[in-house]
């Protein structure tokens, strides 16, 4: 199963529509000129049932096999919206809106699926039905949730759902893939200790809670190092610390922001209980006290294991590589909200050797969009077979 040879053909139409909705990027639900392209491109694609505002601004394409779509459905989901970064790759087709950029490569992720969509639509290959997914809001807004609470899975019939995400680093068009969590839950946590202020030239009148934070800013990273199995992954970083407002004057407050990732449910609960022990044991102390907002962000992205080495064995047929084993990854995903609500299976494709996701020099690899849409089609036509 090697990359589909109609799918090539038109690699410079799907790059098309990639590097226009690069151009003009759009944030979390506010993907009203996205959402509307893709709906226009999948209704001239001829498409069996186009739906908008599938949680708010989600569109959802239903394409029918030969067999008029019954039996299996499968869900193929992609991502739509950009970050609130300054682009900086100077690219002709360089982000056209101030603030806003195609940073992680959703625009690559609409536009293969969108190339499926054409494709399968022409050719019908299959007997069942693929139900392709175009999501608003995953960095950070919850898009995924928001489409399943709006009656993704009832209304469609949906059985499975089916992600992708690129992944720099990994070669371009190779695949990986794995079993169990692939990508991480994504907890917040603000820490405000409270002491007792005053003068910086008499400390010893205060209860400072400087010294405090400092002292349990490195506490907190034995959770890691001395109480998690080091065979189960965990981080925890403290990304912002806010106190003060003069050069001699010891503050009352300090606040502590970080986060927690974890590839495991039992794993995510113990850190939180942690954090809050050790934070209540460091400020003790020192006579000072806390109060801790804990904040549960995407749960973790488990693959199933059948679905896995289903994918699995596509993205090998495929890229022609006799392995596509990964290891999973501390950031989050919302696709996570999907794979708990029906089996499936979530694939990174290699963007090659480029910059960083989220990084303002980041950009889309348009090599590897033949690979995607194909593995998109093979997915589909492998699952759901024509009868002889």
């Amino acid at each position: 199963m090697p990359v589909i040879n109609r799918v090539a053909e038109f690699q410079r139409e799907i790059a098309g529509w990639r590097q226009d909705f690069h151009r003009n990027p759009e944030l979390q639900y506010d993907v009203h000129r996205t959402a509307g392209r893709v709906a226009e491109l999948l209704r001239s694609f001829g498409a069996d049932e186009v739906v908008t505002g599938i949680g708010r601004t989600g569109v959802v394409a239903v394409i029918k096999g030969r067999n008029g779509g019954a039996g299996r459905v499968m869900g193929l989901r992609a991502d739509m919206d950009a970050l609130p970064i300054t682009e900086r790759t100077g690219k002709d087709y360089a982000s056209a809106v101030a603030g806003k950029m195609h940073a992680c490569g959703h625009d690559g992720h609409t536009a293969m699926l969108l190339g499926a969509a054409k494709y399968l639509s022409e050719t019908r290959n299959f007997e069942g039905t693929a139900v392709l997914i175009f999501q608003p809001a995953e960095e950070g807004g919850a898009g995924g949730r928001a489409m399943l609470q709006d009656g993704l899975v009832e209304r469609f019939g949906i059985e499975e759902f089916y992600g992708l995400h690129n992944m720099p680093g990994i070669p371009a068009g190779q695949f990986g893939i794995k079993p169990g969590g692939i990508m991480a839950a994504t907890d917040e946590f603000q820490i405000t200790i409270e002491g007792e202020g005053g003068h910086a030239a008499m400390p010893h009148n205060t209860v400072d809670p400087v010294i405090v934070a400092a002292q349990l800013i490195l506490a907190l990273q034995t959770i890691v190092s001395r109480n998690v199995d080091p065979m189960r992954e965990a981080l925890l970083s403290v990304t912002m610390i806010e106190a003060g407002t003069a050069f001699n004057v010891i503050p009352r407050t300090v606040k502590l922001t970080g986060t927690v990732r974890t590839l495991d449910e039992g794993v995510r609960k113990f850190m939180e209980e942690r954090i809050r022990a050790v934070t209540a044991g460091i400020t003790g102390t020192f006579g000072a006290t806390a109060s801790i907002h804990y904040r549960n962000g995407y749960p973790v992205t488990v693959n199933s294991p059948g679905p896995t080495e289903f994918a699995a064995g596509v993205a090998r047929g495929i890229s022609g590589a006799s392995s596509v084993e990964a290891d999973g990854t501390m950031g989050g995903e919302d696709f996570a909200y999907m794979l708990q609500a029906r089996p499936g299976a979530y694939i990174f494709l290699g963007n090659g050797d480029s910059t960083e996701l989220h990084s303002d020099t980041y950009d889309f690899n348009d090599d590897i969009i033949p690979v995607g849409v194909s593995y998109w089609v093979k997915l589909v036509e492998t699952a759901m077979p024509v009868s002889s």
